[in-house]
């Protein structure tokens, strides 16, 4: 209840920070994109990670709250950097908030982002709690000129009907597959398998984790 309290705070954007994670092209190793993440710079606390606020955020609904000011915060500073791609994740909260498209609209033409440069990643938890519902948001999403990224992808519902049904441009393959590709597991197989369906589809395939030249050179 105190992390809560505190929290309904923080959202106003004073205490939190928008640092950002790289991702680069396996061809040439040029920085593609980047990923925007989220840290709260709590009072009394110090630095806080997303696990330690962002499960409360959820389960309150702040989540919304937070998921916009990220969203804003981060077409606001990458705006400026001709060409930059920018990858921003949505909760299962935002992606059934009735109201999403019109928050992403209002914060692309506040921004002046371009719209084809952003992805927006939802896991496949979020997107499937409600199948119908999840595929009438995205497809709205993408009418706004952006894309979007299945997170997490091989850690949540085994089904991949909803590969054909929602309109997904990119794959993200687990870090929890990418470290065993060090290790003598079927992961590499795993990985190999994922790359090629998303490929397969026309989708593009990530990597989460890519941390070491081994995971460089497994990947």
């Amino acid at each position: 209840m105190v992390i809560e309290a505190e929290l309904r705070e923080a959202v106003s954007g004073i205490q939190l920070a928008v640092p950002y994670q790289l991702i680069v092209s396996t061809g040439d190793r040029q920085l593609a994109a980047v990923e925007a993440l989220v840290r709260w710079n709590h009072p009394t606390r110090g630095l806080l990670g997303p696990d330690t606020f962002i499960p409360i955020a959820e389960e309150t609904g702040l989540i919304v709250a937070l998921g916009e000011w990220v969203l804003h915060a981060a077409c606001r500073d990458i705006v400026g950097i001709e060409g930059m791609a920018l990858s921003v994740n949505i909760s299962a909260r935002q992606l059934h908030d009735d109201r999403l498209c019109e928050r992403v609209s209002s914060i692309l033409s506040a921004t002046r982002f371009d719209p084809r440069r952003l992805t927006l990643e939802v896991t496949e938890s979020a997107s499937m709690s409600d199948v119908t519902l999840s595929a009438t948001v995205l497809r709205q999403l993408r009418e706004l000129g952006l894309s979007i990224a299945v997170d997490h992808f091989g850690t949540g519902y085994s089904s991949l009907n909803y590969l054909s049904r929602f309109p997904i441009d990119s794959l993200k393959v687990d870090r929890s597959f990418v470290d065993g590709l060090c290790d003598a597991t079927s992961d590499g197989e795993i990985v190999r398998a994922v790359i090629g369906l998303a490929h397969s589809l026309g989708m593009r395939a990530t990597a989460e984790g890519v941390e070491t030249e081994a995971n460089w050179l497994n990947w």
